[in-house]
Formats: structure tokens, C-alpha cells, sequence
């Protein structure tokens, strides 16, 4: 064999085993990735599914009782006649959420409920059809009074317990699932590890038995891959606003349920609907400023009935800017960091605006704070933290992890500014150093955080 064909069998055999390699990689990886996405499309069904089935009983009027029980009252007394009442439609709307409830849960005990709740309605249908036959009688008054105040108030109340059961059960199941995904999620991140440390092995061993002309572009394959893995860390912790966020406001969901205060409960759901809806955006990147701005007003409505007695806020965006793009999820961060660290730590609490302003390259986003503040030395700290990252949490361990990153320890009080500092680097990472987050704040007067943008960000 000449040393030519022995080069060109030497290299065709390395080549071989660089397949191999590849495919060794790939395949687990390819399994992972279908097991993940399979994972995480049946959660997020499962999910649309529950706050669905919530919002659709949001939307029995929770008036119903009151307006049911007058509406038969002036039926009674004469006051509308038997062709004008609105009776019969109400009935008719209440028979079309049951019925869509049907299609949302599927629990024993909700089923149930509203197997019940379509005899209430029976009942209710019964009891107009009875005075309206009596109606027909000058001596049925009294017979008419006794079916409103035994039968008709009675089955109007139970209705609603029935109904306002079925919400609470409905959300103390949708804590249940979000507890299973919180525990998927941390499967996945196991099983994420295991495949770079099995990558990085493989990698690792192609690279020494392979020629240098093999490792160089593979090196720089390294490099590019590292950077996307970072940027990924960086989604995958800005990703961590769903659970922490979901379950405080599931905890306030209900425990406005139990005090019977059903439009807190409809606000809230319908304002964690759309946070969720526009968090996912279909998974795009980005999004227009007003889509983010709507985001934004989602949770700080939220946080508003949570926090009312000491968080008040304002936005307020120059029209034309609402067309610029921005990446998702950039703004509610700053928005958080400036309530859990601004606003909360103040006596009496304060005021949270967003505000706009363009250059001609750039546009800039601020939120502003009338919170605590920080003194020079710390302001200086936090800048730092933003500009270089903190290459692991503070001594001490966390105590708390917030929605927006943020880590608090108990020994020392420090507080590692991962939420700003994620907005910032990933920022910086997709536009460029010039772009980013700044941040000024006077002790017990408040902070102001700057985020700017180019005004050319593609979708």
C-alpha cells in the first residue's frame, strides 16, 4: 500500500468515525428533543385547556342570582309580561357556559358539579313555567310569591355555589399541573446535562485522536455553539418568570374565591390569560412595543390587586414608537425588579411608569421607580453586576428566587441583579455592545432603569 493510499485510508477512516461520532451525539439528542417538545406540547395543551375552562366560567354572569331573582319578581308583580322577559335567555346563556364547560374539564367531581348545575337550571325553567301558567289566575299571587321565595332564590343560590365550586376546583387543579411541570422541567434540565457532558466528552476524545486540521473548525464550532448555549441560558432563566410568577397569582386566584370576590377572580384570569398568550407569542423572538407594553399591563394589573395599597403605575409610550420591535419579555423584568426591590422595600410604597423616547438610530424604554433606591456604593455594585455578570450566586445560597431571576440571600443581604443583567446581556448579545440597559438611582428617592434598542429590529 503506497503512503498516499494509506493517507487517504487514514483520513477516510477518521472521517468515518467523525460520522460516528456525530451520530452518537445526534441520536440521543434527537430523542431528547422529541420527548421534550412532546412533554411541553401536552403541558401547554393541557394548560390552554384549564384557564380556558376557567375564563369560560368567568363568563356566567356573576350577577346571575340578583338579575335572575328580579327578572321573576316583575314577572310576578307584573311589571313585564310573560312575552317580554328576558327569563328564558338567561337561562338559554347559562345552558351555553355549562355546556362549554363540558369540553374543558375532566374531573369526576367538576362533571359532576355541573350535572348539577343543568338540574338547577331544569328546575329553574319549571318554576318560570309555573307562574306563567298561574299568571293566567287572579287568586295565584300568593302561589307566585311562595314559588319566588322557596323554589326560585333557593336553586338561583345553589346555582351560583355550584358554578363559583367549580372555579375554585378548576384553579386548585391548575396548581396541581404546574407543580408536574415544575417537576418536567427539572427532569429536562437533568437530562440537558447529561447530554453536554456526554457531548463535551465526545467532542473531547474526536478532538485528540483527530488530525489538526480536523480540531481547528471544530474549535470554532465550539466557540459559536457556546455562545448560542449561553444566549440559550439566558432565555432558558428568563423562562423562569412562568412558574414563580403563576403560582402567586394562583394563590391570590383563589384566595379571592374563598372570599367570595368573583370579579377579582375574572380579573386576575383574564389578565393571566393574556400574559401567558403573549409570553408565548407563538414563539417568536420578538414582538411590537405595544405587544410588550400590553405584557406589561397584564402583570402589573395583577400585581396592582395584589399589591393596591402601595403600588400605583402609569404607561406612557409615544404612539409612533408602538411599532418598533423589541424582544420579548425585555420590559416586565425591569418592571419587577423595580417592585420587588423599589416599591416593596418603601414605606407607603410608590409609583412605577413607563415612558419612551427616540433617537434617530435607537429608541429607548424607561422604567422609573418612586421605590427605595440605593446609595452610590451600591448603585455602583449593581452597574457592575449588569456590565460582567456574576459568575456564580452570592456566598450564602439563595433564600428566594424571584420571577424576574433574582436571587436574595440571607447571610448577607446582597442582592445578584441576574434579571437586569439577563436583559441586558441578551440585548447586547443580539444588537451589539452600544445597546443595552442603564441603570441611575438616588437613595429613598427612587431608580430609573434606561433599555435601548435599535430601531431596525427584525422579527
Amino acid at each position: 500500500m503506497t503512503r498516499k493510499e494509506e493517507t487517504k485510508k487514514n483520513r477516510s477512516r477518521l472521517a468515518t468515525q467523525i460520522r460516528i461520532s456525530y451520530i452518537v451525539l445526534l441520536l440521543p439528542s434527537l430523542l431528547f428533543i422529541a420527548y421534550a417538545f412532546y412533554n411541553m406540547w401536552y403541558t401547554n395543551e393541557r394548560n390552554n385547556e384549564m384557564t380556558s375552562s376557567v375564563v369560560a366560567a368567568s363568563e356566567f354572569s356573576l350577577e346571575f342570582k340578583e338579575d335572575f331573582d328580579y327578572e321573576t319578581y316583575l314577572l310576578i308583580v307584573g311589571n313585564v309580561s310573560p312575552e317580554d322577559t328576558a327569563l328564558q335567555d338567561d337561562l338559554k346563556k347559562a345552558r351555553a357556559v355549562v355546556t362549554r364547560l363540558r369540553d374543558y374539564t375532566n374531573t369526576e367531581d367538576n362533571l359532576r358539579r355541573l350535572q348539577y348545575a343543568e338540574k338547577y337550571l331544569n328546575n329553574l325553567e319549571t318554576y318560570v313555567r309555573q307562574i306563567t301558567d298561574n299568571l293566567g289566575y287572579e287568586n295565584k299571587y300568593e302561589d307566585n310569591m311562595l314559588i319566588w321565595e322557596n323554589d326560585v332564590q333557593i336553586v338561583t343560590s345553589l346555582l351560583s355555589e355550584t358554578i363559583n365550586e367549580y372555579i375554585y376546583y378548576e384553579n386548585r387543579q391548575i396548581q396541581i399541573t404546574q407543580a408536574q411541570n415544575n417537576a418536567l422541567f427539572m427532569n429536562i434540565v437533568e437530562i440537558s446535562a447529561g447530554l453536554l457532558a456526554f457531548g463535551l466528552l465526545t467532542m473531547i476524545v474526536v478532538s485528540y485522536f483527530g488530525p489538526k486540521w480536523i480540531t481547528k473548525p471544530i474549535e470554532e464550532q465550539v466557540k459559536e455553539e457556546q455562545k448560542l448555549l449561553r444566549k440559550a441560558e439566558f432565555d432558558l432563566l428568563q423562562s423562569q418568570i412562568n412558574p414563580h410568577f403563576l403560582y402567586n397569582t394562583l394563590d391570590a386566584i383563589v384566595w379571592s374565591a374563598e372570599a367570595g370576590n368573583q370579579k377579582q377572580v375574572v380579573s386576575m384570569v383574564g389578565n393571566l390569560s393574556d400574559f401567558f398568550r403573549l409570553s408565548l407569542n407563538k414563539g417568536k423572538e420578538t414582538v411590537l412595543v405595544r405587544e410588550e407594553l400590553q405584557h406589561v399591563r397584564s402583570y402589573l394589573e395583577i400585581q396592582h390587586i395584589r399589591y393596591q395599597d402601595i403600588l400605583t403605575y402609569e404607561i406612557d409610550i409615544p404612539e409612533e414608537m408602538n411599532e418598533y420591535r423589541i424582544p420579548k419579555l425585555t420590559v416586565q423584568p425591569v418592571v419587577e425588579n423595580a417592585l420587588y426591590h423599589g416599591i416593596k422595600n418603601k414605606r407607603g410604597g410608590g409609583t412605577i411608569r413607563v415612558t419612551g423616547r427616540e433617537k434617530n438610530e435607537y429608541y429607548s424604554i424607561f422604567v422609573e421607580d418612586t421605590g427605595k433606591g440605593m446609595t452610590e456604593e451600591r448603585l455602583l455594585e449593581v452597574r457592575k453586576a449588569i456590565r460582567e455578570g456574576i459568575a456564580s450566586r452570592p456566598a450564602g445560597g439563595p433564600d428566594v428566587q424571584n420571577s424576574a431571576g433574582d436571587f436574595t440571600t440571607g447571610t448577607s443581604g446582597n442582592t445578584a441583579v441576574y434579571g437586569l443583567y439577563n436583559v441586558n446581556e441578551r440585548i447586547r448579545l443580539t444588537y451589539g455592545e452600544e445597546y443595552g440597559i442603564h441603570i441611575e438611582s438616588t437613595l429613598d428617592k427612587g431608580t430609573r432603569v434606561e433599555i435601548r434598542l435599535p430601531k431596525n429590529v427584525k422579527s
